[in-house]
């Protein structure tokens, strides 16, 4: 007997959810060849807002894991990927990359998930500091995670962009409202499938479709992002820099003519982006 296929409709992930757009809008996202392959929802900045708040919510608890324990996580999302390994390629290779560009896409995201993890548990090492003082007392300086951190993830490499500003943002107990390739957004959404199915909790990462000039403005004010780590051009970096003046938070820019691909394109120094520094002084002696 014959059959209909089913079709996938995709959605973006938030709040460990599959939602569609608040607004019911959508919009078409075609393949390579130029065909139709889906509506995509556009999100809008009422689930922007959403999103922020479920990033808040589950932000305290995934800040109180072990950093041994977020390290394992990460790990296991880096499984994940690796288990899907071929449909990402057939995905990538759908809209227009090679199958060796996008086999290289796959396998550089999938070891820099790993890369991180291997950072969960290290960093502090290198980013702390016992500081030398000529007084009696101790003085020594720890990391904080900042809370709630806005990615804006570049059009290409759809998955391996969106992946190298996450990954450095949430290993040190941040949560991340991250809006996905605005050209390619369906990898970004097959990933999310992936984070509801390994074991980070829900609303730790949050991934918005959409057009960025609609949401770019509340992302830049938005005053329960407390960074924003994004790939930009010279007008969305003004937006960027001065709603982030108005409402307080720090914003790092990635340089638009980065190699992802490349070793320097990962760092402890990209934890270090989104951390707040704390001193302490402490007396010796009674």
């Amino acid at each position: 007997m014959s059959r209909l296929p089913i079709t996938k409709t995709p959605k973006p992930y938030v709040g460990g959810a599959f939602i569609r757009s608040e607004s019911g809008r959508v919009f078409p996202v075609k393949d390579a060849a130029g065909n139709f392959f889906a509506n995509i929802p556009q999100c809008t900045r009422k689930d922007l807002r959403n999103a922020v708040e479920a990033a808040a919510k589950a932000g305290p608890g995934w800040a109180k894991r072990t950093a041994y324990n977020r390290g394992q996580i990460l790990y296991r999302l880096g499984e994940m990927l690796e288990a899907r390994r071929a449909e990402m390629i057939d995905t990538l290779a759908l809209f227009g990359a090679t199958k060796s560009a996008a086999a290289k896409d796959v396998d550089v995201s999938t070891d820099r998930l790993i890369y991180y993890a291997g950072w969960s548990d290290k960093y502090e090492q290198v980013l702390g500091n016992v500081n030398p003082v000529a007084a009696p007392y101790f003085n020594f300086t720890v990391t904080e995670p900042m809370g709630v951190v806005g990615v804006l993830a570049p059009d290409s490499p759809a998955l391996l962009g969106l992946v190298s500003l996450v990954a450095p943002v949430i290993v040190s107990g941040n949560t991340v409202v991250a809006h996905v390739s605005e050209k390619t957004p369906y990898p970004a959404i097959l990933f999310g499938e992936m984070l509801a199915t390994s074991d980070l909790p829900g609303g730790v990462v949050n991934l918005l479709s959409g057009f960025r000039k609609e949401l770019l403005p509340t992302f830049a004010t938005h005053t329960h992002l407390r960074a924003i780590s994004a790939t930009a051009s010279a007008d969305e970096r003004k937006t960027l820099r001065l709603g982030a003046a108005e409402s307080i938070k720090r914003v790092k820019f990635t340089d638009s003519d980065i190699d992802w691909f490349a070793a320097t394109a990962q760092s402890p120094y990209a934890i270090r982006d989104t951390l707040e520094f704390k001193t302490t002084w402490h007396p010796i002696g009674a």
